[in-house]
């Protein structure tokens, strides 16, 4: 039995990428779900995983950056720092729920027309404003 499901889950993990692959999900940053460096510019302080900032390589003295990532990912930074392009900053790892609560609501209310150009530009350059205003696609000739 241990093995059918060992065997069930290998299957499963086998496929599961390529079904991911053709989804087209695409993410951005002010996006729940997005991970990654954020700027925190005047935003609220933001609540932080770790008190001091991770480094893995130490360059010359730069500001540190802040990044969203998932709590495995700050946990083990030596592994995932790549990923980021970060492995030679100071980094701050901001909590979950300041990204979500504090951080993407003003993201998106200072960048809303930066979304919607995003998800006009998804409808191939239409939004359902302008299917309405050219009467559902048929032509007005």
């Amino acid at each position: 039995m241990k093995r059918l499901f060992i065997a069930a889950a290998f299957t499963l993990a086998a496929v599961s990428p390529a079904r991911a692959a053709d989804a087209g999900v695409s993410i951005s940053i002010g996006d729940p779900g997005f991970y990654g460096r954020i700027d925190i510019g005047d935003y609220p302080q933001p609540r932080l995983m770790y008190r001091e900032p991770r480094v893995i390589y130490r360059e010359a003295a730069r500001e540190p950056i802040y990044l969203h990532v998932p709590p495995g990912h700050a946990k083990n930074w030596r592994k995932h720092c790549g990923k980021y392009n970060a492995c030679g900053e100071r980094v701050y790892f901001v909590q979950d729920n300041w990204y979500n609560q504090v951080y993407v609501p003003r993201y998106q209310e200072r960048h809303h027309d930066r979304h919607d150009k995003r998800k006009k530009d998804r409808h191939g350059g239409k939004n359902d404003r302008d299917d309405n205003d050219r009467g559902h696609g048929r032509s007005d000739h």
